[in-house]
């Protein structure tokens, strides 16, 4: 029987091992388990108990992050869990020792040609040769995190960021993968992300990190500083826009637009000639601006006073069907005890519905 499926039995039964022991399975399940492994061990002549055999099958890892990395090879969500434990020694760059790197000869020898083409910086090569390592050997973490570095040169940061993951996905403890997907994630605008990838490479490296690596850190924490700030200021001058957009225009509670008013009821911008008033200029005495945002705050009041007679009758001279035309003599209509009452009620009672309009 062929070696890889003896380790290939040895990890199913750590697998179902494990899903006792963490709770994945049911404890009232564990003689059916214990049946399954010890099946399992007899036809492929394994021995579970046998710790070399089972550190040569999987080496520091199980075969569910094993799984998890071919579901990202696959394009598919891993549900493996990226340790975040960071080592007492500073480790260097290159795969854990604990565990085999899977590799062959043949991958080999594209990934040393892939790096004469980094060098030669023929980057599109260079992701060739790289691929066809990573077909040999689909988890080994360097053939995947130098083709990152080709796709980060070639301005293929999605690419990079995908292939930086899966490399710290199969060894955590390889650094540079840390590094490039640090460097991806930022390029693609994720700079918490990035900052993230930075620290885990910090912790991994041990003794506070490389230079390289705190200075990314540095960067990417300082990008989110920055974003952080400018999302305050967004959510300020949002605040403030409704009281802004209160003063312009017909709507949210404000002064309408008394020009194009002017323009509906036909009168022009000057005084007299039996045309509106100066529409500017009447704005700018304080009872006329009291009014009008009162006559915009209290709908009620509003239709009470154009129910009133003589304002219908001033309406009608606006638009040309009275005998002026024209408009009429403010005094002699606030003689009127109704209009006069009206118009008080409009200022808020003598000056109080300024104060209250201008409150928000």
């Amino acid at each position: 029987m062929a070696t890889s499926q003896k380790r290939l039995a040895l990890a199913i039964i750590d697998f179902l091992s494990k899903s006792l022991s963490d709770g994945t399975i049911s404890s009232e399940d564990t003689e059916s388990i214990e049946i399954a492994k010890s099946c399992i061990a007899d036809t492929f002549h394994v021995n579970p108990s046998d710790q070399a055999a089972l550190k040569d099958a999987i080496g520091d890892q199980s075969l569910l992050s094993i799984y998890g990395v071919y579901e990202k090879l696959k394009g598919k969500t891993s549900t493996a869990p990226m340790p975040g434990a960071s080592s007492s020694k500073p480790t260097t760059n290159t795969p854990s020792s604990s565990g085999p790197t899977p590799t062959t000869p043949e991958a080999e020898e594209f990934k040393s040609q892939g790096n004469k083409a980094m060098q030669q910086k023929d980057y599109p090569k260079a992701i060739d040769l790289y691929t066809k390592a990573i077909t040999l050997s689909p988890t080994n973490p360097i053939y995947l995190s130098n083709r990152a570095a080709a796709y980060s040169a070639s301005h293929k940061h999605s690419e990079a960021c995908a292939d930086a993951e899966l490399a710290t996905s199969a060894d955590p403890k390889y650094t540079k993968a840390w590094s490039r997907l640090g460097l991806a994630r930022f390029v693609l605008g994720d700079a918490k992300g990035s900052m993230e990838a930075y620290q885990k490479g910090i912790d991994y490296e041990g003794n506070g990190g490389s230079e390289a690596m705190k200075k990314g850190y540095k960067t990417a924490k300082a990008k989110v500083e920055e974003e952080e700030k400018e999302g305050g200021d967004e959510e300020i001058e949002r605040a403030a826009s409704p009281r802004e957009a209160g003063g312009a225009g017909a709507g949210g509670g404000g002064m309408p637009d008394l020009a194009g008013l002017a323009s509906m009821l036909g009168g022009g911008g000057g005084g007299g000639g039996g045309g509106m008033p100066d529409l500017g200029a009447l704005m700018n005495n304080p009872m006329f601006a009291s009014m009008a945002q009162n006559m915009m705050s209290n709908p009620e009041a509003l239709q009470g006073l154009m129910n009133n007679p003589r304002l219908r009758e001033m309406a009608q001279n606006f638009g040309g069907g009275g005998q002026g035309g024209g408009m009429p003599d403010i005094s002699a209509l606030m003689s009127d005890p109704s209009l006069r009452e009206a118009a008080m009620n409009m200022m808020g009672g003598g000056g109080r519905g300024a104060g209250r309009g201008a409150q928000q």
